[in-house]
């Protein structure tokens, strides 16, 4: 008899050819599950046996007959065999807590997803009540995952408290930073998990009502929640009385339309309000005056992703992951010229070394590291010499960098760092709101410092370039209204300090 099989439908596998796989498999029992993130073995074909799952992969059609053969003799003598799929050291080593199960649910299984855990924290928030339930978020430690890393619970308390008609829950799911996908993924491999989230949140607040704001370039991260969120209505989890509380909650999903400055919270309020999306100056902050200026619990997927496994499982079970106060998982996600590129779920505290070399398996092309960014397109760059730091907020802020969505994306010794750090003033100059003048301004003048710096033909031109661009990078990270412009100056500045040769200086140049 033949076994069952699984394969992802996540469009990074679909990308590389999952799809073609599936039609090279149409005679047999094939489930289409999430992707377990180890982007590259996708297409990752999985085989129930007695010991488990087996996996094969990177798999093409082309490889299904001969897979097939040897599925009647010894598997593991084909070429593509990887052996038990939870054995594998990559996958093995991880803490998954967000993404347990990503790879072996289907996405839109109610079933799958209430045997593996679905809906428990929702239930247990039912039976603790808002007050509790806001204490347990609080008590978790559980911090913003979209790179601020604000309290979470400080958040619920303050919306809570706030006496209103109508609150709103807004999910960020923006997701535009470079060598991100945790939340693609999410989005797209266990849906339920977020709309749990977002109930959860909605029913303690006081909120009746929740906005998923999806940027445009996820359209199968769209279609996925929109049924998602059609299954769980029909089955009680939204609508007027969410898992039997009593209490109404439901949502919908809105586009984005490709602006990056719309991940900012601000923006994206002013975005699903149907105006363009331009930072909105603090105070008042969201959680007083927020959409329609009526209280709003803004958070990214992740973080409210979290909150049916604090619920489920107790803020102390939480608490036990991380360091300091980074407590937790954190899905770190493996990008850019890399050999294992793919998402990391690991406590904070482990070290970028660890996360680059042993995960990541050093660069692709098999050529020197020279740096990583973590953290986006306004994360700092992060030379080897200080890839011992532990992967912790503080510890990151320590030395000048962030982390961010825990993006990680990898360079080797090919790259020209001068080229990155005009390419990150660029960037910003060009996704401003227009607001404040030091981004507006200060961005489109910092190509321009960078464009003399390189072709100043002697060395008094290039150290008066050096102090005119870090008195503008000073200018912008603290003059400027929101992340965009305050953070464009980590890429710079970190460029600046550690790869001086790329812009023609001494390293005594560059520290001035």
């Amino acid at each position: 008899m033949m076994p069952r099989f699984y394969l992802p439908a996540d469009s990074l596998a679909r990308a590389v050819g999952a799809d073609e796989v599936a039609l090279a498999l149409q005679n047999v029992d094939l489930q289409r599950t999430s992707s377990r993130g180890l982007y590259w073995l996708e297409p990752l074909l999985e085989v129930d046996t007695p010991q488990g799952r087996i996996g094969f992969g990177p798999l093409t059609a082309a490889d299904v007959p001969s897979l097939l053969e040897a599925l009647q003799g010894d598997p593991s003598a084909h070429p593509l065999a990887l052996g038990l799929v939870e054995e594998l050291p990559y996958l093995k080593t991880q803490q998954r807590l967000l993404f347990a199960r990503a790879g072996i649910t289907r996405p839109l299984s109610l079933d799958d997803y209430r045997a593996h855990g679905g809906f428990e924290g929702l239930n247990r928030a039912v039976a603790l009540g808002g007050e509790q339930t806001a204490t347990t978020v609080f008590d978790s430690g559980l911090r913003g995952r979209g790179g601020a890393a604000f309290p979470a619970g400080i958040k619920w308390r303050t919306v809570r408290a706030t006496q209103a008609a109508q609150k709103y829950i807004v999910c960020n799911a923006d997701e535009g930073d470079s060598g991100t996908f945790a939340d693609r993924m999410l989005m797209e491999g266990d849906p339920f998990l977020l709309i749990e989230g977002m109930a959860i949140a909605g029913i303690t607040v006081g909120a009746n009502y929740g906005y998923i704001y999806v940027r445009s370039e996820y359209p199968q991260a769209v279609a996925t929640l929109r049924e998602a969120l059609d299954v769980a209505r029909s089955n009680g989890y939204l609508g007027a009385n969410v898992g039997g509380s009593g209490q109404a909650f439901d949502m919908e999903v809105r586009v984005g339309a490709g602006a990056y400055i719309c991940g900012e919270e601000t923006a994206l309020l002013d975005s699903l309000e149907g105006k363009r999306g331009i930072v909105r100056a603090k105070p008042p902050i969201p959680a007083l005056q927020g959409l329609f200026g009526l209280p709003t619990l803004v958070h990214n997927v992740l973080t409210l992703a979290s909150v049916p496994l604090i619920l489920a499982k107790g803020a102390q079970f939480y608490r036990d992951y991380g360091m300091g106060r980074s407590l937790g998982t954190m899905p770190f996600q493996l990008a850019g010229n890399i050999r294992h590129g793919g998402l990391v779920e690991r406590a904070f505290g482990l070290t970028l070394r660890e996360l680059v070399e042993d995960y990541g398996g050093g660069t692709a092309s098999g050529r020197p590291l020279k740096a990583a960014q973590v953290g986006g397109p306004l994360g700092a760059w992060v030379p080897p010499s200080q890839f011992d730091t532990p992967l912790d907020y503080e510890a990151f802020a320590a030395i000048g960098a962030m982390l961010g969505h825990g993006g990680v994306v990898v360079a080797d010794d090919s790259l020209d760092m001068a080229r990155m750090a005009r390419f990150a003033m660029q960037f910003c100059a060009e996704e401003s709101c227009g607001k404040c003048t030091p981004c507006r301004i200060g961005s489109t003048r910092g190509v321009e410092v960078i464009d003399r710096l390189l072709a100043a033909p002697d060395q008094s031109g290039r150290d008066e370039q050096v102090i005119i661009l870090k008195d503008l990078c000073d200018t912008l990270q603290y003059g400027s209204l929101c992340a965009l412009g305050g953070m464009v100056s980590f890429p710079v500045a970190s460029a600046l300090k550690y790869f001086p040769a790329d812009f023609g200086l001494q390293a005594s140049e560059a520290d001035q």
